[in-house]
């Protein structure tokens, strides 16, 4: 796993373990706020978590939405028929767009894979505040030491693939090359993979968990369907041998060659275009008196 498992978060976890492992021995209640990259927050409930939430990873809503059970405008319909609640779940079994058993799947999907993209990323701080309301909670909490268990499994499994990826950094786009046989999200994160977007994106987008995108997005770069463009190589500059008397400046990123000796001549060279060393066109002179009179040569000597 080497360095790819510590840029996966392997501190963030680290960090993260002890906060929630604390909670739920001490049998706490309330919200663990996560700050980091994604971050999120975690509900526990007599030191079970019962439901989390992160930036980085698709909620139940929006997995329930994607997943074409149902349109906006219905589940508009429904939070205002359950008097604003968030989760309407009442009457989502009511009228048929879900059972009580999918329901209790999509929210245990949405608050693994939030725990998942909470771990995946750097934690900066963790902070306990008062119990708050929930999104889409679980009716049975879930330990947190099984919980980060199955965290911990999933970046083990995801840094051990030939090709890994994190969920917020690599924009693969399709590879070229003959037309092969894929699966449905295969085709998928094919005709909305375009270079600027992430497994994550590709995960809200696709309504499908961010764990199971960015494992997706790994083996297709194995297995050639996907790439990772390389950061562009720089265009190499020649940078013309020093001309006494011309100065020039030295490029940072081009480390100077060491001194040698340097020639005097005895004479000026004539000025003839091209003797200078300097192929760019010449100006016109001017007429009358300036500088460059005072180093007019002629036949050899100073003017």
């Amino acid at each position: 796993m080497g360095d790819f498992g510590e840029s996966l978060g392997r501190v963030g976890y680290a960090e993260l373990g002890p906060v929630l492992s604390a909670c739920g021995r001490e049998g706490f209640t309330g919200r663990l706020l996560v700050s980091g990259t994604p971050g999120g927050v975690f509900h526990l409930r007599d030191g079970l978590v019962v439901a989390a939430e992160s930036p980085g990873a698709p909620g139940a809503v929006a997995l329930l939405l994607r997943s074409g059970r149902l349109t906006g405008e219905q589940w508009a319909e429904l939070v205002r028929e359950a008097g604003g609640a968030p989760w309407p779940a009442a009457a989502l079994t009511a009228h048929g767009h879900a059972g009580a058993a999918q329901l209790r799947v999509i929210c245990v999907m949405a608050l693994h894979d939030a725990a998942f993209a909470v771990a995946a990323g750097p934690v900066e701080d963790c902070e306990r505040a008062p119990a708050g309301e929930p999104l889409a909670p679980v009716p049975v909490g879930e330990p947190p030491t099984r919980m980060l268990q199955d965290a911990a499994r999933k970046l083990t499994a995801l840094a051990a693939l030939p090709h890994p990826v994190r969920p917020d950094r690599e924009r693969p786009v399709p590879a070229d090359g003959p037309p092969v046989p894929v699966t449905g999200l295969q085709r998928e994160l094919l005709g909305r993979a375009d270079g600027r977007r992430t497994a994550r994106d590709l995960a809200f987008l696709t309504g499908r968990g961010v764990y199971a995108v960015t494992v997706e997005v790994a083996r297709m770069l194995g297995d050639g369907l996907l790439c990772c463009p390389g950061t562009p190589a720089p265009i190499p500059v020649r940078v013309p041998e020093r001309v006494p008397g011309v100065s020039r400046r030295r490029s940072a990123a081009r480390p100077a060659p060491p001194p040698g000796p340097i020639t005097v001549p005895d004479s000026l060279p004539r000025r003839t275009p091209g003797a200078s060393g300097i192929t760019e066109a010449l100006t016109p002179e001017r007429h009358g008196a300036s500088w460059k009179g005072f180093f007019r040569l002629r036949n050899g000597s100073a003017r």
